[in-house]
């Protein structure tokens, strides 16, 4: 099938295109059309944890194996240059409200922030009412909600969060305390998880970034949270459990069993592969010691714990990837496949404590490429021609492209992303920047950051010091062209700082900026 990618310049519509693309993109375009106005799609969103960009075999692994996964991008719209903040908090709310860090509050995730409250705003891990989630307009649209996995979005005392700014970052209770778990509850703070924010049901969602806080050892307990028991207070344990990931796909099937006559929205964000690492069992963990590392990557190479701790990551991901082919199957066998979205990505960049990409500079918790550059992928058999993408996109486009997909169009709320309906449409997306704000000190200061085109420029808010780099040119960022390219850097520049100033962002208390 012919692969209709973004590049701007020559797709801009049917008219001067050879005459069998254009007849197949105008075919796509009608049948996505005529399809949506029939009906609502199911939608199965999937997020993974700390999955880096090249963690998976679409995307260019030879050492994670993900033929599931690999054999889905082959008939979807993959992205490559798909983002995400650098941690898992800010990423989440934006993606769950649409909406940037500085208006929820969350720049990153608040236990992992460092320095004072001059140099910082700290922040908030609860998200407030007044940022609604898209599940609250798919539910007033009709659709039977499931929310699976890790939440994140609200934090372990909202009390605690009520008048910001703080003069102390947030803190969390120690592993295995669930002396919160009774106000957690309660309808107070209910209204901040997932059935309190317009999903149906919610299994295994709280304040938890990580499985293993049910146990006193956290990351040293003997399975980490990933291998039963869970010990998670609002995950029921079953006799049959042995997996998180199993698990938490077998109640995604069951959902979708139950309402497979009216539209679904799976909402399937796994808690896996965050750390610990831990073997799914110890046959793929033996195969994955004894293969041989990547030299393109890095990724397999070292010995001893070094080696061990990728290998068990490697096993985790390689669950991840057959849970999939349960739920494509799952979808093929009853024939939902044909009118169900299926949309596969990661919170953030790969943790470097478990696997690494010589071919972007730094991991997850840093504003380079390793940090928050991530896999994604959206399928819809008839529907999405297969292809790849390189038009930048962020988390922050799902929610607008869920409405779209819904058919929801009177959505009045603030939304700073836009929809990627016309990519999978095989159009191009108007013209556009990406934002990020990062108002709080993790892997580095505070900062912002403006991608448009080619290029990417980083000014760290403190004293206004800019790094100006050539994606194209230089993915791994090893040349600062400001100095050497100051008309460019300055207008882009111009452009971050208008931003700022027209949606008012509030710059930590130490910055010399005025915008």
């Amino acid at each position: 099938m012919a692969r209709f990618g973004v590049n701007r310049e020559r797709w801009r519509g049917c008219s001067g295109w050879h005459p069998v693309a254009a007849v197949a993109f105008c075919f796509v375009a009608f049948t996505f059309r005529t399809h949506a106005e029939r009906s609502k799609p199911n939608i199965v969103f999937i997020l993974a944890d700390d999955l880096g960009m090249q963690d998976v075999g679409f995307m260019g692994s030879t050492y994670f194996e993900t033929p599931h996964l690999d054999t889905l991008a082959e008939q979807s719209l993959v992205f490559n240059t798909a983002y995400m903040y650098p941690t898992c908090s800010p990423s989440r709310a934006a993606i769950l409200t649409g909406q940037q860090s500085f208006r929820t509050g969350c720049y990153t995730v608040p236990v992992l922030e460092k320095g004072n409250s001059i140099d910082n705003i700290f922040s908030r891990w609860t998200v407030g009412a007044e940022h609604p989630v898209y599940a609250k307009s798919l539910n007033e649209a009709g659709y039977q909600l499931i929310h699976l996995g890790k939440w994140h979005i609200v934090g372990p005392n909202p009390a605690m969060e009520t008048a910001p700014p703080f003069k102390k970052k947030l803190s969390q209770p120690k592993n295995g305390d669930l002396s919160w778990l009774a106000a957690h509850r309660t309808p107070e703070i209910q209204q901040y998880y997932p059935e309190g924010r317009g999903f149906h049901e919610n299994v295994g969602g709280t304040w938890w970034g990580d499985p293993a806080r049910g146990y006193d050892q956290g990351y040293n307990a003997p399975g980490g949270g990933y291998a039963a028991p869970f010990k998670n207070p609002f995950i029921t344990e079953q006799e049959n459990d042995e997996w998180l990931t199993d698990r938490l796909t077998s109640d995604a099937i069951h959902f979708m069993e139950r309402h497979q006559n009216e539209p679904f929205f799976v909402n399937l964000h796994y808690y896996a592969p965050h750390r610990p690492s831990i073997p799914r069992n110890e046959e793929w963990l033996a195969h994955f010691m004894d293969k041989p590392g990547d030299p393109a990557t890095g990724q397999g190479l070292g010995s001893g714990k070094q080696k061990q701790e990728i290998a068990a990551y490697a096993t985790m991901v390689k669950s991840i990837d057959e849970n999939i082919k349960r739920i494509t199957d799952y979808l093929d066998q009853t024939g939902l496949r044909e009118n169900t979205v299926i949309i596969f990505t990661s919170d953030n960049g790969f943790n470097g404590l478990q696997s690494s990409n010589e071919n972007l500079r730094g991991a997850k918790g840093h504003v380079y490429e390793g940090g928050i550059r991530v896999p994604a992928l959206i399928s819809w058999p008839k529907i999405i021609a297969p292809g790849r993408s390189d038009e930048p996109i962020q988390g922050l486009d799902f929610f607008p492209t869920f409405l779209e997909l819904a058919g929801i169009s009177d959505y009045e709320g603030t939304l700073d992303g836009d929809s990627l309906v016309p990519l999978m449409r095989g159009e191009a997306m108007k013209e556009r920047a990406l934002f990020w704000q990062l108002s709080s000190t993790y892997k580095n200061p505070p900062c912002s950051i403006i991608r448009k085109g080619d290029w990417k420029l980083i000014q760290f808010l403190k004293e206004g010091n800019v790094e100006l780099y050539n994606l194209q040119a230089d993915l791994k960022e090893r040349h600062d062209l400001a100095a050497e390219n100051p008309e460019k850097a300055q207008a882009l520049l111009r452009e971050l700082v208008n931003w700022r100033r027209a949606n008012a962002v509030p710059l930590p208390p130490g910055s010399q900026l005025e915008f």
